[in-house]
């Protein structure tokens, strides 16, 4: 499965971005799909998920932002409403078939990755 992140951009705080991930090569419905950030010198984390258990958010970002997949078209979508300067970061989506409930937000349980998009939020 290929992966392409497109979106992103520069913003300021309290306004809204989209990010979208393009997915190519495999049967896309069977994928759990998620995003995930890693801000500069911080560890990459766990922003959101779909799939067959459903949607996931990460505490932080939770009544924010909305995952959402067309399985037609191949896309997951991340749209970001009232940003905060703390959701700087590059955005990453990530697929995986083997996900279960407990691995969801675990990076190291998506076997794709894409080359992510930077989100900036200015203060």
């Amino acid at each position: 499965v290929q992966l392409q992140a497109s979106g992103g951009g520069w913003v300021q705080a309290g306004g809204s971005l989209r990010v979208s991930c393009a997915a190519s090569g495999g049967t896309f419905s069977r994928y759990t799909m998620a995003w995930f950030r890693q801000a500069p010198g911080k560890e990459r984390e766990f922003v959101a998920a779909i799939g067959r258990h459903g949607m996931n958010y990460a505490d932080s970002v939770k009544g924010r932002f909305i995952i959402s997949r067309d399985n037609l078209a191949n896309i997951v979508d991340l749209q970001m409403n009232s940003l905060k300067p703390e959701d700087t970061a590059h955005y990453y989506c990530a697929a995986s078939s083997t996900i279960i409930l407990s691995n969801r937000r675990v990076a190291g349980a998506y076997s794709y990755w894409g080359q992510g998009t930077q989100v900036t939020v200015s203060s």
